[in-house]
C-alpha cells in the first residue's frame, strides 16, 4: 500500500479531547517499541501476541489529514475536513494508520495531525471505516500489523493479557 492509496476515514469518532493525554508529548513507550521490535524481528506468534499485550495498555497517535480543499488559492467559501487515513490495496483491502510515538507519525508524513487514542478506539474506529487491518507504525522503527480476530476481539473492547499458560482476552467495559 501506498500514499497515492490515501482514502478518507471521515465522520469517524475517536473519542473527542480526553484530559488523559494533556500533558502527553507524543513519545513513544520505549517498552512498547522494544516489544513491536522483538516480534519484527523473530517473526513468532508469541512475541506478535506480546507486543500487542504492549499495545494495549499504550497510547496510540491515529493521523488526521485535511481533505476536501485540493486548491492553493485563498477562498472564504471552501471547506476542509480532518479525516483518519485510510490506505486501500486492491488485493488486500482496506488498512487504517495509527503510530507508537509522534516521530514514527513524522517519519510517515509530517504535515499528519496526531489524534491520541487507545487501541480499543482506534480497532473499532478501524471497522466502522471499513478497514480489516490496522497498521501500526507503517514507516517504522517496527511496523506491526493487526487484523483478523485479534482487531475484532480489540474492536469489542477486550484487551489481550498475558496469563501464566498463554494470552486471554478481558472485557474492559468501555
Amino acid at each position: 500500500m501506498t500514499a497515492d492509496d490515501q482514502t478518507s476515514g471521515t465522520g469517524r469518532d475517536l473519542g473527542g479531547y480526553s484530559e488523559r493525554y494533556a500533558s502527553d508529548d507524543g513519545a513513544a513507550d520505549q517498552g512498547v517499541r522494544h516489544a513491536m521490535g522483538v516480534a519484527e524481528e523473530t517473526g513468532d506468534g508469541t512475541d506478535y501476541l506480546t507486543a500487542v499485550v504492549a499495545l494495549c495498555g499504550a497510547r496510540l497517535l491515529v493521523p488526521l489529514l485535511a481533505t476536501g480543499d485540493e486548491t492553493m488559492s485563498p477562498d472564504p467559501g471552501r471547506q476542509a475536513e480532518m479525516a483518519a487515513v485510510l490506505l486501500r490495496h486492491p488485493e488486500r483491502g482496506t488498512a487504517m494508520l495509527a503510530f507508537s510515538g509522534i516521530d514514527a507519525l513524522q517519519l510517515w508524513n509530517a504535515k499528519a495531525r496526531p489524534v491520541p487514542a487507545t487501541l480499543d478506539v482506534v480497532a473499532q474506529t478501524a471497522q466502522q471505516s471499513g478497514a480489516g487491518t490496522l497498521l501500526i507504525d507503517f514507516a517504522g522503527p517496527h511496523p506491526l500489523v493487526i487484523d483478523g480476530e485479534v482487531l475484532a476481539n480489540l474492536a469489542e473492547s477486550r484487551r489481550l493479557v498475558r496469563l501464566p499458560d498463554g494470552f486471554g482476552w478481558i472485557a474492559t467495559g468501555s
